[in-house]
This record gives C-alpha cells, structure tokens and sequence, in this order.
C-alpha cells in the first residue's frame, strides 16, 4: 500500500510539471496565432484584393504542413549558426512557442476567412445601409460571429496542445525545462511504460474535451 502510494505521488509530482508546461505553451501559441490570425483574416474576409486567391490557396496549403518541416526552419533559424542563433532559444520554451504559431496561424486565418466570408459581407452591407460607420460595423461582424471564431480559437488551440513532431526537435523534450505531454507519450511509449502514456493522453484527451464542453455551454446559453 505505501509503495504504491509513494509510486502515485512520485508519478504524480513528474506529470503536473509537463501538464502545467503543455497548457502554457499551447495557450500562449493559441493567443499569439489567434491575435494574428482572426485580424488578418477577418480583414481578408471583407474584403476583395489581386492576391487574395493566391494568398487563400498559400494559406490551405499551410494548412496541410508537416510540423517537422516547420520545426526544422525554426531549428536553423535558432540554432547557433542561424540569424537568430544568438538569442539563445533553442531548446526552450520560446522555441516551441514559436514553432507552435508558425502552425497555428494559417489554421486560425484560414478557417477564419472560410467561416464568416459570406455572413460578414452581408453583415457590413447591412451596417453600411443603414449608416454605421466602420468601427461599428466591424464589432458587429465580430459579435455576430463570435461563435464561429470561438470554433476557429478552438480547432487552433487543439491543434497546438495536440503537435509533437515540431516541439521535439526545437524543444529537445528536456525534463523540467521544455517535456510537454505529447513529447511525454512519445517518450514513455518508447520506453515501453504504457500506462504512464496512457494516462498523459487521458489528461490530453480531458482538457479538450473541457475546452470544447465550454464553447458548447457558451452556444447554449446565447
């Protein structure tokens, strides 16, 4: 009974670091692309430009990219023979942060566009007619479709929680330092401790689940 008891809350001290370090590297990448992504792309929404198709068909195919490649671009851009080698980030936080952005933004603009093109323009029409001006307009989009652009926040923060391939190589999935818990599954699946993986992947499963559970309660609730 004891050694079980020591062996739980030794599991336990192990994991709440990763979980705590997941959600702060994930959120951050989220805010960061979400910032991004849902201004450029409402922007892209209403309205009609030379190189907007380009820059939709740039943006799917982003869409689609393999996180290694991205990880590898920010891997030569941090490391210590790259541009930016001399900020010291590789192997951090930051790196995973930014790789995990990187990822995030063509979802977050992307979706964005796709999802409130249509109702947008019908929604300015609407402003316009009727003699609001362009701030005005622009919150109403914006509240009108917040529950679409929650969704886009969403999709973008599920996948940032959810990336391994990028975050291992800009991270080195260090103990204490940048172990996040999809780079813990990968590494206690390899060591062949299945039911720590497992458990890390319940939690993994859990918090979007709660995440989505939230936007779900939010659309009820209007």
């Amino acid at each position: 009974m004891f050694e079980f008891m020591r062996e739980f809350l030794t599991t336990y001290n192990d994991i709440l670091p990763v979980i705590a370090l997941s959600l702060k590297v994930s959120l951050t990448s989220a805010f960061i692309a979400s910032a991004l992504g849902l201004t450029s792309g409402i922007a892209a929404a209403l309205h009609e430009f030379k190189l907007k198709k380009t820059i939709m068909r740039v943006a799917n195919t982003l869409m689609s990219l393999p996180p290694v490649l991205i990880g590898l671009l920010v891997y030569m851009m941090l490391s210590r023979k790259g541009p930016l080698g001399s900020l010291g980030l590789l192997f951090s936080p930051s790196a995973m942060i930014v790789s995990q952005s990187l990822l995030v933004f063509p979802i977050i603009f992307g979706l964005t566009v796709s999802s409130i093109q249509e109702e947008a323009k019908n929604i300015e029409l609407t402003c316009l007619s009727l003699g609001a001006d362009k701030k005005s307009t622009l919150i109403t989009i914006i509240s009108e479709c917040r529950f679409k652009l929650f969704s886009v926040i969403t999709a973008g923060f599920g996948r940032a929680i959810s990336e391994v391939g990028a975050v291992m190589m800009v991270g080195g999935n260090i103990k204490d330092k940048t172990r996040v818990m999809t780079t813990y599954i990968a590494l206690e699946t390899g060591k062949g401790n299945f039911e720590e993986a497992v458990m890390i992947g319940f939690v993994l499963l859990l918090i979007s689940f709660l995440v989505n559970s939230i936007l779900y309660r939010m659309q009820r609730r209007e």
